[in-house]
C-alpha cells in the first residue's frame, strides 16, 4: 500500500487537474486510514453533482471524528436527490453509530418514500435497515406501505416471508412458504433453512442448504450444513468441522512494548458509540476500514508476525479434499478478505457468527480485562460451534479457548464461534479473515 500512495502522489503531481487521479489517491489514503477528507472535499467542489464523491467524503468525515458534518453532508445531498440509496444507508449507518434513537435513526427514508412512493428499491433497503436491528413491526409497516402504494411485489412477499420466520409468526410464515415453493431465491434459501431448524424440520432445511451450496452464495450454506449434520448424527459434520485439527491457536512473540503501542494505536481507531448494524457485536465497537493497510509500523509488524503464524496453520491442515470449504484457501500467497479491530467494554460479547467473506478467520487478543475484572469462570472466552441463540438448538459448543495477551486464534470462517460476556473492564482484539482463492 505504501509503494501504491507513492504512484498516485506521483501520478497527482503529473496530472494534478485529473479528477480520476484524484479520487483515487483520496479513496487510497481512506482506506490506509490517512487524512483525506480535505481532498474529498476539493473534488466534490469540483464535480458537485457526483455523489459517488459525496458519500467517499462523508464517510472520510466520519473517520476523522466529524460524523455530525458527515450527517449533515449527507442530508443535505439527499434533500435534492432522495432516491440516492447509498447515501440513506451511510447515513442511517453514520446514526446508528453515533448513538442516535432505534426509532428515528432511519428517519430520512420515510421522507424520501413519502416523496417517491413507488420507488420499491429504497423501501426495500429501508425495510432491510429496520429488520437489521429486528424491529419487526417497523418493518412490516414499511413493506404494508408500500403494497398500499404500489401493489403486491414478489420483492414485497419475501420480504413479509422473511420478517414471518424470523419474528415466529409460523402461521403467515407457512403460508407465504407454500406460495413460493416454486422460487428459486438465495434470500429465499436461507429463510428456509433458518425456519426449518428452528422448527425441526432438519430434511427440509438440508434440501435447502444444498441447493444454496450450488450458488454463488455457498459460503452462506456451509455453517447450517454443519448444524443440521451435528442435528441429524450425519458423520459429514465431523469432515465439514473437523474442530480438532481446524481450532488452534498461537502465542505471538511480542514484547511488552509492542503490545503497549499496539493497544495505544487501536484504542484511537474505536471512535464510534455502537456497532455498525450488520455486526456481532454487543457492547462494544468495531473499525471500519482495513486494518493492514495502514502504514504505522506497529501494524505492519503485527501484520507480518500474523501472516508467518497463518503459513504454519495452513501448512498443517489435513487434506480435506477438494468438495471442503477450506480446500480454497490459496497455498502461496496470503490475501486478506477484511481486517478490523474489535473493543469490548463491560458486559461486552459476541452473538453466535460466521465470516461468509473468508476461508480462515481469527482473534488476536492485544488487552484484555484482569482476572478479577472478568468475573466468572470463562468469561471472555472464545466458544466454538455454538448456534445463534434465535435459532434454539440443542447443541452445545465444540471447545472454547482462554484469550491471553499475544495469542491468536485460527479457525475456519464457515465456523459458528461466539464470545462470552464478561463484568468489567475492555477486551481489544484484531480480527481478519482471510480470503479464498479467486476461482
Amino acid at each position: 500500500m505504501a509503494e501504491a500512495i507513492a504512484a498516485f502522489a506521483e501520478a497527482e503531481r503529473r496530472a494534478p487537474t485529473d479528477s480520476v487521479i484524484g479520487f483515487g489517491h483520496a479513496q487510497l489514503r481512506y482506506e490506509c486510514g490517512l487524512p483525506c477528507a480535505e481532498r474529498f472535499a476539493g473534488l466534490a467542489r469540483q464535480a458537485p453533482a457526483n455523489l459517488m464523491i459525496t458519500a467517499t467524503h462523508a464517510n472520510a468525515l466520519a473517520a476523522e471524528g466529524e460524523s455530525a458534518r458527515a450527517q449533515d453532508l449527507l442530508r443535505a445531498a439527499l434533500a435534492m436527490h432522495p432516491e440516492w440509496i447509498d447515501g440513506h444507508r451511510t447515513l442511517a449507518s453514520l446514526r446508528w453509530t453515533s448513538g442516535a434513537a432505534p426509532e428515528t435513526f432511519a428517519n430520512h427514508y420515510a421522507a424520501a418514500c413519502a416523496a417517491q412512493p413507488h420507488n420499491r428499491g429504497l423501501r426495500l433497503v429501508w425495510f432491510h435497515t429496520m429488520a437489521l436491528i429486528k424491529d419487526w413491526a417497523a418493518a412490516q409497516r414499511i413493506i404494508a406501505d408500500g403494497e398500499a402504494a404500489s401493489g403486491t411485489h414478489q420483492a414485497y412477499t419475501l420480504a413479509m416471508l422473511f420478517i414471518a420466520s424470523e419474528s415466529g409468526d409460523d402461521a403467515l410464515a407457512d403460508t407465504l412458504f407454500s406460495q413460493t415453493s416454486t422460487l428459486s431465491d438465495p434470500g429465499l434459501e436461507l429463510c428456509r433453512i433458518r425456519y426449518g431448524l428452528r422448527l425441526g424440520r432438519y430434511a427440509e432445511a438440508e434440501d435447502a442448504a444444498l441447493r444454496l451450496l450450488q450458488t454463488p452464495a455457498a459460503p452462506n450454506a456451509w455453517p447450517y450444513l454443519s448444524l443440521i449434520w451435528r442435528l441429524r448424527g450425519d458423520a459429514r459434520a465431523d469432515w465439514l468441522d473437523a474442530p480438532a485439527s481446524t481450532i488452534k491457536h498461537y502465542d505471538l512473540d511480542f514484547t511488552p512494548t509492542e503490545i503497549a503501542e499496539l493497544t495505544t494505536l487501536l484504542r484511537t481507531l474505536h471512535t464510534t458509540r455502537a456497532p455498525y448494524l450488520d455486526q456481532s457485536v454487543r457492547g462494544g465497537t468495531q473499525t471500519n476500514q482495513p486494518l493492514f493497510f495502514r502504514q504505522e509500523p506497529i501494524i505492519q509488524t503485527t501484520k507480518a508476525k500474523i501472516e508467518a503464524a497463518v503459513r504454519t496453520y495452513i501448512a498443517t491442515l489435513p487434506p480435506f479434499g477438494d468438495d471442503h470449504p477450506l480446500s480454497a484457501v490459496p497455498r502461496d500467497m496470503i490475501l486478506f478478505a477484511g481486517s478490523w479491530s474489535v473493543q469490548l467494554k463491560a458486559g461486552g460479547f459476541h452473538v453466535a457468527h460466521t465470516h461468509p467473506m473468508g476461508a480462515i478467520s481469527s482473534s488476536f487478543y492485544v488487552a484484555l480485562p484482569t482476572p478479577e475484572q472478568r468475573g466468572a469462570p470463562r468469561a471472555g472466552w472464545i466458544s466454538f460451534g455454538t448456534p445463534p441463540s434465535e435459532l434454539g438448538l440443542s447443541l452445545e459448543h465444540y471447545s472454547q479457548i482462554e484469550p491471553k495477551v499475544g495469542r491468536l486464534v485460527l479457525f475456519p470462517s464457515t465456523m459458528w464461534h461466539a464470545t462470552e460476556p464478561f463484568a468489567d473492564g475492555e477486551r481489544l482484539v484484531i480480527a481478519f479473515d482471510v480470503a479464498r482463492a479467486k476461482t
